[in-house]
């Protein structure tokens, strides 16, 4: 292939944060005691990428020999994961300063996976997705066991490993009998010979396939029981990146293959949709029932998937602007959720249960305040960003003429808002526990919580710009 130096401008991006990483990983082996060096490099790499991103926007089209895109739709999810990875960061220094594990591999494998998400995202070959999908899925697995002498840090790292290479499996097979079928991995070639491939059950059954793959991913049900586990078990700040940046990049997957690139078969459609109602119903039951905040969180996670699968399901127009729309949303919520229990947890295990919130409006008010904002736009409630990202998602199912899709997702967004407004009620309606101490919050933390929470309030008062901006990315 020869050497095209506007394909490396297209992709300067993932180029230059892989460099970025390598300079990491030098500084970690000849700087003692890296930690802070390596944390505010890591935002700096993270801010000049996001620049570069910016710039590339309007290059789309295609790089190396028609193996990833360029532009436009990888650029906006590239968006959203340096903007994940970032308030990751900014969370992540004071929370692992208490916890007695900064150290500066934690950040070199926070951007190993980052770099992973924004090959995902670009990917226009299956195996250029596969290696995206390993980079990320390893960085996160030895992440989620970060602190090595916590016994639940270690089962989230093991059940992680073990469940994410048995989803592996049948990704890879899936690629193999899509590879069979067409005798190709790249999209663009398969969608070329569509209609001679169409009535192939080869290719459909390894599609099928590469929808599980993605779905341990994106943590639909049955393919969920991971998650309650690997997040309360996690760094908390870890777990927060999981739920967002890991989610948003298998969902860039799911919009190119089963949404854009070939209309799925009225079956696969169908498998779809129901996986999208089982994961809202499930994932909001069980969360009504939860006592620890980080559980409730993941079962939370594990609904949202399911609302966001609504938008694949219907693979239309309004489905896909709702998809990216609520990614970028849902990026905000769940950071900023996770990113206050990480400020306020500490080492004897306190704020873990929503009972530990109990009148942290009168301790905390600020913290409380945002925590209030975060619960409500995770339920659904105007005029907050995910009320907005959930009415795209339920419209294109309606337009997909898969009304009965949408009213299972009103029925278990209404379900959530009770336990989302539990923890608002034991902040601001409850006596504080006696002996309930005062923690101390770090300006690097509620920063972070400051600008996600600014983002929610933003994208819910003005959601047309975003509108407007995910329409033009196909």
């Amino acid at each position: 292939m020869p050497f095209n130096y506007s394909d490396v401008v297209a992709v300067s991006p993932i180029l230059f944060l892989t460099a970025f990483s390598i300079l990491l990983l030098v500084v970690d082996a000849s700087v003692k005691k890296p930690a802070n060096l390596a944390y505010w490099l890591t935002l700096l790499g993270l801010i000049v990428t996001g620049f570069l991103t910016v710039n590339t926007y309007f290059a789309s089209g295609v790089a190396f020999n028609g193996m990833v895109f360029t532009g436009h739709f990888p650029a906006f999810f590239e968006v959203v994961f340096l903007l994940s990875a970032a308030l990751s960061v900014l969370l992540s220094k004071p929370y692992l300063e208490r916890e007695q594990l900064h150290f500066g591999e934690y950040y070199t494998l926070l951007v190993f996976a980052t770099i992973g998400m924004m090959l995902m995202a670009s990917a226009r070959d299956l195996m250029v997705l596969f290696l995206g999908l390993e980079l990320m899925s390893i960085s996160l697995y030895v992440l989620a066991g970060y602190a090595r002498s916590d016994a639940k840090s270690n089962e989230a790292s093991l059940k992680y490993f073990l469940l994410g290479a048995f989803a592996t499996g049948f990704f890879l097979y899936g690629i193999s009998l899509v590879y069979g079928a067409s005798g190709t991995t790249n999209l663009a070639l398969i969608l070329q010979d569509f209609s001679g491939l169409e009535n192939n059950p080869l290719l459909w059954v390894g599609a099928a396939l590469i929808l599980i793959g993605l779905s341990f991913k994106i943590s639909a049900v049955p393919f969920h029981m991971w998650v309650p586990d690997v997040y309360e078990g996690s760094p908390t700040t870890i777990s927060g990146f999981m739920s967002t940046g890991s989610k948003a990049a298998a969902f860039s997957a799911l919009v190119i293959l089963f949404s854009y690139s070939v209309h799925p078969s009225w079956q696969l459609q169908l498998v779809i949709a129901y996986l999208a109602a089982f994961t809202m119903v499930l994932g909001n039951l069980v969360a009504l029932v939860q006592q620890n905040i980080k559980r409730m969180l993941a079962y939370s996670s594990i609904a949202h998937a399911g609302y966001a699968l609504v938008g694949i399901a219907a693979a239309n127009s309004l489905g896909r602007t709702g998809v990216l729309y609520y990614m970028l949303a849902y990026t905000f919520m769940q950071i900023g959720a996770f990113g206050v229990v990480s400020v306020l947890e500490n080492k004897e295990g306190r704020y873990l249960n929503i009972s530990d919130y109990e009148g942290l409006a009168h301790r905390h008010p600020f913290i409380a305040a945002l925590m209030a904002l975060f619960m409500f736009s995770l339920a659904g409630i105007p005029p907050f960003a995910g009320f907005f990202g959930k009415y795209y998602l339920f419209a294109s199912a309606v337009n997909a003429n898969l009304t009965w899709l949408a009213i299972v997702g009103v029925l278990a967004s209404v379900v959530s808002v009770y336990f989302y407004i539990n923890v608002v009620v034991n902040m601001y309606f409850k006596e504080s526990p006696a002996g309930s101490a005062q923690s101390v919050i770090s300006r690097l933390g509620a920063t972070a919580l400051v600008i996600a929470a600014a983002a929610v309030i933003e994208l819910g008062l003005t959601p047309g710009y975003i509108v407007a901006l995910t329409q033009k990315l196909f």
